[in-house]
């Protein structure tokens, strides 16, 4: 039987405590989770993560129309989740960087890992 004594368990909590990062962090990174909350900006995110794409395909490929696209994207822009680039008169939007792609595919995993067998898959 492991026995712990009280100055253990005290010197435990203490590192635990030393390791955690700043509530402001932690609000932070709450706020981002929460954005991928919401299905329609997660096919969004899917899908630029296979390509980068205009409001219109994003819009046809989702069947949705290109307000309710562009203001998803709005909310991943400020997220920092993609970013916009100008082509001419066109918007072309992609994942804003490695780390997002990282994210996407770890929460894949994720879910594949807790309910295996999808029959389609990604990344």
């Amino acid at each position: 039987m492991n026995h712990t004594s009280q100055e253990e368990l005290l010197n435990g909590l203490s590192r635990v405590s030393a390791e955690m990062p700043a509530d402001e962090t932690l609000y932070e990174l709450a706020d981002l989770f929460r954005v991928f909350g919401d299905t329609t900006r997660i096919k969004i995110l899917c899908a630029l993560s296979v390509s980068d794409l205009c409001v219109a395909d994003i819009a046809a490929l989702l069947s949705m129309n290109q307000s309710a696209i562009s203001h998803q994207l709005r909310v991943l822009k400020q997220a920092r989740l993609v970013r916009v680039a100008r082509r001419g008169r066109s918007s072309i939007y992609g994942l804003d960087d490695d780390h997002v792609r990282t994210i996407f595919e770890q929460g894949f995993r994720h879910v594949r890992h807790i309910a295996p067998g999808e029959e389609k898959t990604h990344a």
